[in-house]
């Protein structure tokens, strides 16, 4: 253009310095003027092919990179989607493990009722037999055993639940991101679609030739923002997958801590059981020998007393005899065998009758000892009945129920 001014410029300064010819055409200044809109012809043909060609350059130009940019756009959605495919499922895995471990938690409230109703039972007990024995202590810490089961596992909860928050969170910010680069690849695929003549019913209201401002995203920064919630995406999930095998093997152990301990307390009850069958039956032996015994003193008794009697009726029937001999005249009053024999008599009866009497008298005691050992074998064997009855039956049919699953 600036060729074609300065040229016009020339041809004008030519005809300004040739001579004039009155009364006619100049020929010189027609020729000129000729040969310089022949040149301005040629040289706007020029131009025209000059900026046609410039036009196309830079719309081509323009199409490769519209292209590369959808092709950036197409690689950044597919590492976006991939990840986004990941996390998703990573936080249906740990949503499955979170109900899991719910269950779990869920699970530990029957046993420990149990275990706090056969703690309670075994409190009915005789005082006596209200011992702190084995099947006390597992008890108690088969309930420590739960509780710290249960409050581990209340942790492991919360700590799942948080994990799926920021799992989400993740997720959240690659399907925005998603979003975006849909639509910036929609724009951009409208653009590089777009020609001089789909544009023309296009309102013209807004001014082509208007600068736009410079966007505050480098291409670089833009590239980074992706790379930050992908790499953000990655963490997340590399932590869910920590958290879940930690979870995996905590249950593991929770679950096999839970079955050692109910079957320790279950064998506990099942060995004081036995220990208190075996008592019962050498107490119920000891009462039967015990009742024996008694019936026995009891006729012992009964024939010491007819023994008494008997011999009382010989010691009556001597003094008699005595007695009468003293009715012999006083020359006949000898002391002969006969009254030598009675005397001693006398004294033999009166002594067996004393022996006999106190060992009346020690049987008498030997019963009502019997008597009171029979009233506290009875008394026992009634308490370890009672406290069969408690830890054979109550507390069986209480834990019975109680079955410890792997979740």
């Amino acid at each position: 253009m600036e060729q074609v001014l300065n040229y016009q410029q020339r041809a004008m300064s030519v005809q300004d310095h040739s001579p004039q010819q009155s009364g006619g055409p100049n020929l010189v200044n027609i020729e000129v003027l000729l040969n310089r809109s022949e040149l301005f012809r040629a040289e706007c043909t020029r131009l025209i092919l000059e900026t046609g060609k410039a036009c196309k350059r830079m719309q081509d130009d323009d199409n490769k990179r519209l292209d590369l940019r959808v092709r950036d756009i197409q690689f950044l959605k597919k590492e976006l989607e991939l990840k986004l495919e990941v996390i998703t499922m990573e936080i249906d895995v740990l949503i499955a493990l979170q109900n899991r471990v719910a269950k779990v938690l869920e699970a530990c409230e029957e046993p420990l009722r149990v275990t706090t109703l056969c703690l309670e039972e075994r409190m009915k007990r005789f005082p006596s037999e209200r011992l702190h024995d084995v099947v006390d202590r597992e008890l108690l810490k088969e309930r420590e055993v739960i509780e710290g089961v249960a409050s581990l596992l209340q942790r492991v909860l919360e700590q799942i639940t948080e994990q799926i928050r920021l799992n989400r969170s993740a997720k959240y910010h690659l399907e925005q991101d998603l979003k975006e680069k849909f639509e910036a690849q929609c724009i951009d695929n409208s653009c590089a679609l777009m020609t001089t003549h789909s544009i023309k019913n296009l309102q013209k209201s807004k001014n082509t030739n208007a600068v736009l401002p410079s966007l505050e995203v480098t291409p670089k920064q833009w590239e980074n923002i992706s790379d930050i919630n992908i790499a953000k995406a990655e963490q997340q999930k590399t932590n869910s997958v920590s958290l879940r095998a930690l979870v995996e093997s905590i249950l593991e152990q929770t679950v096999a801590d839970m079955q050692k301990q109910v079957q320790a307390t279950t064998a506990a009850f099942q060995m004081n059981v036995q220990k208190i069958k075996s008592a019962k039956s050498q107490m119920e032996d000891q009462l039967a020998k015990n009742l024996s015994e008694l019936a026995n003193q009891q006729r012992i008794r009964e024939d010491l007393q007819v023994a008494i009697t008997e011999n009382e009726h010989f010691l009556s029937l001597a003094q008699n005899r005595l007695d009468l001999r003293r009715q012999r005249p006083s020359k006949e009053q000898c002391y002969d065998q006969a009254q030598s024999q009675l005397l001693a008599e006398v004294h033999q009866l009166t002594a067996h009758i004393t022996k006999l009497h106190e060992a009346m008298a020690q049987s008498e005691e030997e019963q009502r000892a019997l008597v009171r050992c029979q009233l506290e074998l009875q008394e026992n064997i009634e308490m370890k009945a009672n406290s069969l009855y408690i830890d054979e039956v109550l507390c069986t049919q209480h834990r019975e129920p109680i079955i410890i699953q792997n979740f």
